[in-house]
């Protein structure tokens, strides 16, 4: 709860730092009172610092990945556009024909805010690579190759008739405390049997939030397509693991009065349906969203000082520089946590949903006092 409100309370703090250097700065462009504005200016404007900008295109998704930018120099990795049009047929190309900032148009084609669209108006289905897609799939070769790999060193013997050696010393301790701590309490004696998907997605959101921390990567897990699709899936796996007892007292809670049951079984299925999902959907995405705009903004006051006066932002630097280390520390904390978090409600609707009655999970029906 502590680490929370800390979290809440700087992005609270950094949001009015935001708006009112913001506000100033504006205020100072403006002309004063009885002066009038220049007429003439033959001077080149300088681009003003966009934080919010910046920051949401780190965020969102997008058509390259983006390193930096020096003077006219632009380091960044092109991606495949791949798109089908009903007049056009396919068209595949590089994602550099757009331009670095997509002000170019391109056989028909132009990007606008991450979105592409035909300059004819008609209808674009787009099935690009975009950079959550290839860092997916590039976290999942990753992962995949990692764990076949402590496969094969188990299935030699190394780790079952000796001391494991390298990754599975990492691996193995993870491993257990899931089967101990989140499969076992949680679904008794079916704990094998929902075993490997509980490890499938706790590895997997883990591998994509240490993936997002590395600077110039995409935010996959901020993404809230990432994120209901696995909200959906563990849905569809606690959709499947209900029996008729479950379903009887939702559609029928016994001891409750008729009244209250007409209310509280759209509630009860809403939850089902709808809730439980939603939970887990949203816990991930807004979690893994804050702590990059937490460190995003913090290195924007740099610049945001920086535009008020030079000094000012030198001076800042350090202070900025500490608690950006600071909030990433606690942000490869956060991954894990996250990860640990999906996986154990995951486990626990599961639980829910197979448990007959007053019985526990394991089948044992509690004690009858008399």
């Amino acid at each position: 709860m502590a680490a929370k409100s800390i979290k809440s309370l700087l992005v609270a703090v950094f949001s009015l730092s935001l708006l009112f250097f913001s506000g100033a700065s504006f205020a100072q462009d403006g002309p004063h009172e009885g002066q009038e504005p220049a007429t003439e200016n033959h001077e080149p404007k300088e681009e003003k610092l966009d934080p919010a900008k910046i920051i949401m295109d780190h965020i969102k998704d997008n058509h390259e990945f983006h390193f930096f930018t020096a003077g006219s120099f632009h380091a960044t990795i092109p991606l495949p556009v791949i798109l089908y049009s009903p007049t056009k047929g396919f068209s595949v190309f590089s994602s550099s024909r757009f331009g670095h900032e997509g002000e170019e148009e391109y056989n028909g084609y132009k990007l606008h805010e991450g979105e592409i669209t035909a300059t004819d108006g008609s209808k674009v289905y787009d099935f690009s690579l975009t950079k959550n897609v290839v860092q997916m799939i590039l976290a999942l070769t990753i992962l995949v190759l990692l764990m076949t790999g402590i496969a094969k060193k188990y299935k030699k013997g190394l780790g079952v008739t000796s001391a494991p050696k390298g990754w599975q010393n990492a691996i193995e301790p993870v491993i257990t405390f899931v089967r101990d701590d989140v499969a076992k309490p949680n679904l008794g004696k079916k704990w094998q049997k929902y075993l490997p998907y509980l490890l499938t997605v706790f590895f997997f959101i883990l591998i994509n939030n240490l993936f997002g921390l590395i600077p110039g990567s995409a935010n996959v897990t901020g993404n809230t397509a990432f994120t209901a699709v696995m909200g959906i899936i563990s849905a569809i796996v606690i959709l499947a693991s209900t029996n008729g007892h479950f379903w009887g007292h939702i559609f029928w809670p016994p001891g409750v009065p008729f009244l209250v049951k007409i209310i509280l079984i759209p509630v009860e299925l809403a939850g089902v349906l709808i809730i439980k999902p939603a939970a887990l959907i949203i816990r991930l995405f807004a979690n893994m969203v804050a702590g990059h705009i937490i460190i995003l903004s913090f290195i924007s006051l740099i610049f945001i000082f920086g535009a008020m006066n030079k000094g000012a932002g030198w001076g800042f630097s350090p202070v900025s520089i500490l608690f950006t280390v600071f909030i990433y520390f606690i942000e490869i904390l956060v991954a894990f946590i996250q990860a640990f978090i999906f996986t154990n409600l995951t486990a626990v609707f599961i639980g829910q949903a197979f448990e007959g009655g007053h019985d526990d999970v394991d089948g044992h029906a509690d004690p009858v006092i008399i």
